[in-house]
């Protein structure tokens, strides 16, 4: 097994060489999208089981979003629904033959923190305009403007290596132990690594949340708040 830092490319576009995780990603995507289309374009008042099931996932993304933002889920539902269904898909994706998660790659997870990164910036300027986005890094003092700011790019950087870390290792471990034990021996390791797949996509929607809410709360207005 190749190392996750290492990505041979597969073909180029003009300057850009493509490697195998990105193709994944893109497959994702195009799956998804399709997906999402082909599910949605015959909804009814009285749902069929596929409907109820996406309805059902809608729900669950709304009543997180609720207790964990405290606040009404409509503008942040697109974002981390996502976010949450393109981590989960990303992860198991290791049950096709042949394919490692592009979330057991660098420069996938990168991209990732990065959306989050932007996205709390996007939401705490929604919430309290640009002037109210850059006073909140002044709060309690202007003296915790550098901090407040380091505090915004550290816990980026560690949405990334949580999530590396803990998707490359599961496929690092099965694919030493199918290399060493054989076919079926791995299949306990298999679906302990699609449960931590799962998790992980949680726990990655549930810290966006966690600091999208951070950046709104503090940018809110006064009055605003206290309404919350």
């Amino acid at each position: 097994m190749t190392s996750p830092l290492a990505n041979p490319v597969l073909f180029h576009l003009g300057p850009l060489g493509i490697t195998a995780p990105v193709v994944v990603t893109w497959a994702i995507m195009l799956a998804l999208s399709l997906g999402a289309v082909l599910l949605t374009r015959r909804l009814a008042l009285l749902p069929s089981r596929t409907q109820a099931l996406l309805e059902l996932l809608v729900e669950a993304v709304d009543a997180q979003i609720r207790d964990t933002m405290r606040t009404e889920p409509t503008p942040y539902r697109a974002f981390i629904g996502t976010l949450f269904v393109f981590i989960f898909t990303a992860n198991w994706s290791t049950l096709v033959p042949g394919i490692e998660p592009p979330t057991a790659h660098l420069e996938t997870d990168a991209a990732l923190a990065l959306l989050v990164f932007l996205a709390v910036i996007v939401f705490g300027i929604r919430a309290g305009g640009v002037r109210g986005y850059l006073a909140s890094f002044a709060t309690p003092s202007a003296f915790m403007i550098p901090l407040n700011f380091a505090e915004s790019l550290t816990r980026t950087f560690s949405l990334l290596v949580r999530l590396f870390g803990n998707v490359m290792s599961g496929v690092f471990v099965v694919g030493i132990v199918l290399s060493l034990a054989g076919l079926l021996v791995p299949i306990p390791l298999m679906a302990l690594d699609l449960l931590t797949g799962a998790v992980q996509a949680y726990i990655f929607a549930v810290l966006a949340m966690v600091f999208i809410a951070q950046a709104v709360g503090e940018t809110k207005p006064d009055n605003d708040r206290s309404d919350a």
